[in-house]
């Protein structure tokens, strides 16, 4: 399967490397390559790449603007916000206007790579250098339950609740109770923010995030 992407950035240089390297690889295609957001809108509506690498800061429309945009228009784009800004405010508003990962344009391209593949294939992916900059807390947040931290790794690999309900042999009902249960636990809005905190205080380590698919390492519980 080849994977369709459209890069958005305003810096010649990232983005005519970007697009070298997407036509070099055997696995990808090359959409389209832009320097603002508002044109990344309109190639995005029009041609609905598989990904989407969208810088935060670009001239006429921000990238995390552009991300909310394929949020709330629910099209079948994914995206990977990269960028040089490690901020936690970027990081957050990112995750809320609905990307996937989070790359530092420093980023190793095989890491870029990673990425990809990771998102497309419905998980989420997020810089290790990015995890340590999530902000002072005061405290540790209240403890998940072994099935609520569970849940909340297997979800972050991109399966349905409906998915997870069945290996688990829980309700479906359930599964939304035990991330609701998550979200209120962290102080969060959805899952990636409470990814974040996982990773922040070792409740879900970097290498589980990353590894291969959790349910079928769980196996069948029923």
């Amino acid at each position: 399967m080849t994977i369709s992407i459209v890069i958005a950035d305003d810096h010649p240089l990232t983005r005519s490397g970007l697009a070298e390297w997407i036509k070099r690889n055997d696995n990808f295609a090359l959409t389209a390559e832009v320097e603002d957001g508002a044109t990344a809108w309109k190639v995005i509506q029009a041609e609905r790449p598989d990904i989407a690498l969208l810088d935060i800061q670009m001239p006429a429309e921000t990238g995390i603007s552009v991300a909310q945009k394929i949020k709330d228009h629910r099209l079948p784009t994914r995206t990977i916000m990269l960028t040089s800004f490690n901020a936690q405010p970027y990081v957050m508003a990112s995750l809320r206007a609905g990307a996937m990962g989070f790359v530092l344009k420093t980023t190793a391209i095989r890491e870029l790579e990673i990425a990809i593949r990771q998102v497309m294939g419905g998980g989420f992916y997020l810089d290790s250098r990015v995890a340590g900059i999530l902000g002072d807390r005061a405290a540790m947040p209240e403890s998940l339950s072994v099935r609520e931290r569970e849940v909340l790794l297997i979800t972050s690999k991109g399966f349905s609740i409906k998915e997870i309900a069945s290996r688990l042999c829980i309700t479906e009902r359930t599964v939304q109770a035990h991330l609701t249960s998550v979200y209120s636990k962290f102080g969060c809005r959805g899952k990636g923010e409470a990814l974040l905190v996982a990773l922040k205080f070792g409740i879900i380590t970097l290498d589980e995030l990353l590894e291969g698919t959790s349910l079928d390492e769980a196996g069948d519980q029923c």
